[in-house]
């Protein structure tokens, strides 16, 4: 059996635009080359993750785009997939974009009920990325969105990962085996591509501004209350700085800022 290597240069390269934007402070690796092929996004409705998505529909106006969101257990994903519903509606009245596919890996027979992400308690505004540690995550979700993947033949997938994400699941090497284990144990060519992992969040939201994104449809936050931001985990700190280093008003909305 000989399976299509999904990390070849023919698949790489149509994932790369190998030009900086004039003018633009955005790293060339976050340019997405069009493409009219079907392409699947890992959507949260999280800053980051909208972008993505909005770029892609930008850039690619030839591929058919397919958002899936995987649920897991976790506290806040009944507002984050409300939002993530509110966001598309929006973004697909001007770009041809897929209905939202949601799918479930029920995590919490491993995150017990104890576990912060599932009580819904989150650490503190100043705590590092590592107390957000979640075993796993990319894993469980590229592996349920693969399955989904090669069932209706979208060879790729992308993911937002930014520069500094301190996670083992986070890594090129990760993504480039993973991608290897799937397309081999699918018999399917499974591409798993990071366009922004040169990025900072700051630039996720200069890039936002510029693709007009509609910033208070996302939703970064690990305690969200009736789609407003908690204002006090460490994914609003993120959030909060990264708008204020860009010299820019937030338009979502805070419990407490």
């Amino acid at each position: 059996m000989v399976v299509r290597d999904p990390w070849s240069d023919s698949f790489w390269n149509t994932s790369i635009r190998e030009r900086p934007v004039p003018g633009s402070r955005i790293p060339r690796q976050a340019m997405i080359h069009p493409s009219p092929e079907h392409i699947a996004v890992l959507f949260s409705a999280g800053l980051d993750s909208a972008v993505l998505l909005a770029q892609l529909a930008r850039e690619s106006p030839g591929a058919t785009i397919q958002p899936i969101y995987v649920s897991t257990g976790l506290a806040w994903e009944l507002e984050e997939r409300a939002m993530a519903e509110r966001y598309l509606t929006t973004l697909s009245a001007t770009t041809a974009i897929e209905p939202l596919v949601s799918l479930t890996v029920d995590m919490r027979d491993v995150y017990s009920s104890s576990h912060w992400a599932v009580r819904g308690e989150p650490p503190a505004y100043d705590t590092p990325d590592e107390d957000v540690y979640l075993d796993g995550r990319n894993i469980v979700l590229l592996s349920k969105a693969s399955v989904f993947m090669a069932r209706n033949r979208i060879p790729r997938i992308m993911i937002g990962p930014l520069a500094g994400n301190p996670f083992p699941d986070a890594t090129p090497a990760f993504f480039e085996t993973m991608a290897r284990a799937l397309s081999l144990g699918l018999d399917a060519p499974i591409s798993i591509v990071a366009p922004f992992a040169a990025m900072e969040k700051a630039d996720v939201v200069r890039l936002g501004l510029s693709l007009g994104v509609p910033f208070e449809l996302t939703l970064s936050c690990m305690q969200p209350k009736e789609g407003r931001h908690c204002g006090r985990c460490s994914k609003c700190r993120e959030r909060i700085e990264a708008f204020r280093d860009v010299g820019a008003r937030d338009p979502a909305e805070f419990v407490a800022r």
